[in-house]
């Protein structure tokens, strides 16, 4: 089994008295961490929200009623939490009125969880992200030389555990993921009114991966107005599928301010998307990809590790542009990707000029280890 970095964060927390709220995409790993977790202590009570009677016996519960159910157990574990209505207010009354007892969640969507247990709960939660598995993990796990030599498949085919664990039978692993999971929150819930339309908007946005994104362009290409292709790409962005970079601009007139470039979670699925999963040496999108990959290695890696960075990208009207910038502790970092250690890079002389106190490298396949948290 893969160890995952937030176990040990999770396992600092389990003395606060705060629920602990783990979200994220379906098949990462989260009922298998938590179960984990839980086995550590000798009573503990799991509760699959998948089944309804589960799902009735939480559904306006009383103290006392919360009190029968847990009994004597000191940890309950309460998996796929969205799917209980109100589960907010229990889980509220679960943290202040049984206190002596260690409260796990995890939730597979934040269309209803956000709107669910963020008030309820507020002053109440620690809330963490469980994403594909990382590099991190995976170096770890298989070892340095594994792990390089399997760069380039684990990029076309992602970092799904299903997939990882299920070598020579990617392709379908993929589809049933990309199928079955990706889209079932998705399209249970109400936002969701054209299920084509989201097909259509996913597949125009992995063609997109590392471009600039223009919800007007995405509006006429869909034949829909520009208000449903922000509402959809929203919720695309709650159930994990992708995630956004806005443009960076603070002393430049003509640094871009209006567009954002939108990336995948995981470029497995992605890739599964739009119909490609061709060896890496045969694509000419390795740019995109390999662009891709190594910023949601990064998010990553940055989540588990609690750091938290202002992450954009820049680029000016003359098109001279940075792929990824961040900001901590008032230091700003350019990063630009090319995954040939020969290519080339000349840093924009506008951007230094500008923002003398910064430093910009580049990351290919040979140095990008410390950047997504690997250690030599």
């Amino acid at each position: 089994m893969i160890e995952r970095k937030l176990e040990y964060r999770i396992e600092q927390k389990l003395t606060s008295g705060k629920a602990i709220i783990v979200l994220g995409p379906r098949q990462t790993g989260k009922t298998t961490l938590l179960k984990k977790i839980a086995l550590k202590y000798e009573k503990y009570l799991f509760l699959n929200c998948d089944d309804p009677f589960v799902r009735d016996q939480l559904q306006n519960i009383n103290t006392a009623q919360l009190r029968q159910l847990i009994g004597f157990h000191k940890l309950i574990f309460i998996d796929e939490a969205q799917r209980v209505k109100n589960i907010g207010i229990t889980l509220k009354l679960i943290t202040d009125e049984i206190k002596d007892v260690v409260l796990l969640v995890s939730g597979s969507s934040a269309l209803e969880m956000a709107n669910e247990i963020n008030e309820p709960l507020t002053g109440r939660k620690w809330e963490y992200m469980l994403y594909p598995i990382s590099w991190q993990e995976y170096n770890s796990h298989v070892g340095y030389v594994t792990s390089m030599q399997q760069l380039e498949q684990r990029i076309v085919f992602g970092m799904y555990p299903e997939v990882i664990n299920n070598m020579g039978d990617e392709v379908e692993v993929l589809r049933q993921i990309a199928g079955s999971y990706l889209f079932k929150d998705l399209l249970a819930f109400n936002g969701i009114r054209k299920p084509e339309l989201l097909e259509k908007l996913l597949k125009a946005l992995a063609f997109q991966v590392g471009n600039l994104v223009s919800y007007n362009e995405l509006a006429n290409m869909l034949q829909v107005d520009k208000n449903t292709v922000s509402t959809y790409i929203d919720l695309l962005e709650k159930a994990f599928v992708v995630f956004r970079l806005q443009p960076f601009n603070r002393n430049l007139r003509k640094e871009i301010s209006t567009s954002r470039k939108i990336y995948f979670y995981d470029t497995g699925i992605r890739n599964t998307l739009i119909n490609n999963l061709n060896s890496f040496e045969y694509r000419d999108d390795k740019g995109a990809l390999w662009e891709n990959f190594v910023i949601a290695e990064r998010m990553k890696y940055l989540h588990y590790q609690g750091l938290y960075s202002n992450c954009w990208f820049w680029r000016t009207q003359q098109q001279q542009e940075i792929d990824y910038l961040e900001e901590s502790g008032g230091i700003l970092t350019g990063y630009e990707f090319k995954w040939n250690s020969d290519k080339k890079y000349k840093i924009p002389s506008v951007f230094l000029e500008t923002y003398p106190k910064s430093e910009v490298h580049l990351i290919n396949n040979q140095n990008f280890l410390p950047f997504v948290g690997v250690l030599s």
